[in-house]
Parts: structure tokens; sequence; C-alpha cells
């Protein structure tokens, strides 16, 4: 196989939960001008469907489906859904995450105020809805894949260094890390070396839950927050979706076939920065 070819998704079914977002979406998209039939799983019907029509619309396959991370009834019917439609699943991306403003620390809330409600939410969200079950409900369609199939789960920066006023979500992105490379382990000594599980660790991109720690809602300009994180990328911007999808489509594909446990950092150099 040439080099180029082992990037080629031809003939590949890849799932992409959260995949309505503006990051899942992004990364749906390219896999999807890869070559592979993509499976949008959202909470918001609508979302999916868009993102799998901008997906049709440029020669792609792709359908939209309903999934609910905090049902696992909902994930298994997706699950089900998704292989009567394409006959099985090669490639799941775990896209679902995200924070909330009452699991953050402010002036107005410190954090001995943060209620455990919030913090198991954003805990839920990202980890146990957002990354295991999924996990476990698609990959167990995949143990009959003669070729396996690549897990690809998204952790953070916040999983490297924890960032101040987010404790619940950078506690639960550091336990994606580790359940990455621990669910690779199992899955290569207990059912087969072929399926492969990695990570994507995203520097600083804006999207909806970060926007209001990053911009100052009133005047559009960078909070001391966003100035100091700028100030710590040494490529001086924020992440754009796309900067998602060469990563993807390398851990997805053949060219990474000796690759599983790892965390990839995509983050404009802010992991190698010291600040001097």
């Amino acid at each position: 196989m040439q080099s180029a070819e082992k990037f080629c998704l031809d003939g590949k079914v890849a799932v992409v939960t959260g995949g309505g977002g503006v990051l899942g979406g992004a990364i749906a998209q390219g896999l999807g001008a890869a070559g592979a039939d993509v499976a949008i799983a959202d909470l918001i019907p609508a979302s999916a469907d868009a993102v799998a029509q901008r997906i049709i619309d440029n020669g792609g396959t792709a359908k939209g489906y309903l999934m609910d991370v905090f049902k696992k009834d909902s994930i298994q019917a997706c699950c089900d859904a998704i292989c009567a439609d394409f006959g099985g699943v090669n490639i799941l991306i775990n896209a679902v995450g995200g924070n909330m403003k009452g699991a953050t620390t402010s002036p107005e809330q410190s954090f001995f105020d943060l209620p455990s409600d919030a913090l198991q939410k954003v805990f839920d969200l990202n980890l146990i809805g957002g990354t295991v079950i999924p996990s476990q409900v698609f990959v167990k369609a995949m143990l009959k894949n003669p070729d396996g199939g690549s897990i690809i789960n998204i952790s953070s920066m916040n999983a490297f260094r924890p960032l101040t006023r987010i404790p619940g979500y950078s506690a639960a992105k550091a336990a994606v890390s580790n359940f990455t490379q621990w669910l690779a382990v199992h899955l290569a000594q207990e059912y087969s070396p072929k399926l492969r599980v990695n990570a994507i660790a995203p520097g600083f991109f804006l999207t909806a839950q970060n926007r209001f720690l990053m911009i100052d809602e009133k005047t559009g300009e960078p909070t001391p927050r966003g100035k100091s994180v700028l100030g710590h990328t040494p490529m001086g911007r924020y992440g754009a979706p796309e900067d998602l999808i060469g990563t993807t489509l390398w851990l997805a594909s053949d060219a990474s076939s000796f690759v599983t446990g790892i965390v990839v950092p995509v983050d404009g150099g802010f992991s190698a920065f010291s600040g001097v």
C-alpha cells in the first residue's frame, strides 16, 4: 500500500457522536472528504442532518441520527440504526463533551459553592456518557470486524495542565485520557490488536461552552483569560475546527496501524511552552 493510500477511508463507516457541533461537525466533514460513510449522532437531529447534508453536497455519504448520551438505550438504538443502514462500524469518534457555567468558579461562585449536580453533569457528559458508554455500545459492534477498528476520544489540554476555574471539566478530561490508555490495552489484549484506541487533546478552540471565558460579551475583545491563553500559545491564535481533521484522519486510517493508547495534543504549541 502506498503512503497516501493509507490515509484513504473508502469503504469505512465512521460514527461521530456530537457530530452536530462545531468541532464534531468539522471532523465529520473531514472523514467524509476522505471517503468514509459518516453517521452523525447528536442530541439535536436538525444539527446532525445539517452536517450530513454538507457532506452529501460535497459528494459524500452521510446520515444524521438522534443520540442522547445520558441514556444508554438511546445510544444503543442509535448504534442499531447505524448498523442497519451501513452494515457496521469501523471508526468511532467520541466528540461529545463540554463545560457549563454552574461547574465554573467565578467572583460570584467560589470553589466551596460549586453545586455537586453541576460537577456530576460535566463529568457524565465528558466521561461516562460522552466516552465510556458509547465505547461499550459501538465497540461491541466493532468486534465483528476482521480488520478491527479505530476509536478516537476527545480529551483536552486540561488533561495535561489543569486550568483555573474549571475543576470539573479538567478532572473529567484527565479521566478521558486515562480511560483511553486503559481501553487501548484492554481491547488489544482481550479482543483484537486491530482494535485501536487513541485520543486527541485540542488546545484552545472557541466554542459555545468556553466563549464566555475567552471573549468579553459586551466589548467582543479578549478577556484577561483569553489574552493569557493567546500569550501562552506560541502560534498566537485559537485553533480552527479544521485543524483537528488531519490528526483525526491519521488516527482513523491505516496510516496509524501500529499506534494505540496515545493522546495527541493539537494545541498550537501550548503544552510545549513554559511561559518563558
